[in-house]
């Protein structure tokens, strides 16, 4: 049986939970409930939801430290559980990417992006990266108040759910074969 860490990126609190940065914390949730995860537990800086599937024991992350110190928490459980940069994956917003475009890689550069920064310091930047697309304000002064605002109602009610979804019915794709080529060619084609 194979572990995996799958980590989505948020900032902790309910005035953040509808904000474009936390991305990939619903990820996380839309994924928790496809597997049937238990409900997720605080435990040492993350909230954590364990459970069993496919033949893979699975660790579901949300860190509950703000975006740039996200390390805090998941450093320690990928230590604590043995688990190699091989098997962990972090979903996470994208101002580079359209709005509801889904990429996934594995390593790279940061992009900017404080979450990832502070996990590449920690760990290195070997590991895999499911960037959710949500579109770049138009200047870089206003980058930080769009990724801190609210994904407006059309948003909601259209293409979030839309590519959250595929992230969660494609998602045994990646844990039968670790191929995230043939992953992300199944999100493109849903």
């Amino acid at each position: 049986m194979a572990n995996w860490v799958f980590v989505g990126l948020g900032n902790p609190g309910s005035n953040y939970t509808l904000n474009r940065h936390n991305i990939g914390f619903m990820a996380l949730d839309v994924i928790a409930d496809h597997v049937s995860a238990p409900a997720f537990k605080i435990k040492q800086n993350v909230a954590l939801s364990e459970v069993s599937y496919q033949g893979q024991r699975l660790f579901l992350v949300k860190p509950q430290t703000f975006m740039n110190v996200s390390a805090r928490g998941v450093a320690p459980l990928l230590t604590f559980f043995k688990i190699p940069l091989d098997n962990l994956v972090v979903f996470h917003d994208d101002l580079d990417l359209e709005p509801g475009r889904i990429k996934i890689k594995r390593g790279g550069s940061s992009g900017g992006h404080n979450g990832l920064k502070s996990l590449d310091q920690a760990l290195s930047n070997d590991y895999w990266r499911v960037r959710i697309g949500i579109g770049h304000p138009g200047h870089k002064d206003a980058v930080s108040t769009y990724v801190l605002s609210n994904f407006r109602r059309e948003e909601l009610d259209n293409w979030v759910p839309d590519q959250l979804g595929k992230c969660a019915t494609t998602f045994d794709d990646f844990l039968r074969t670790s191929n995230a080529v043939a992953w992300m060619n199944r999100i493109d084609q849903k």
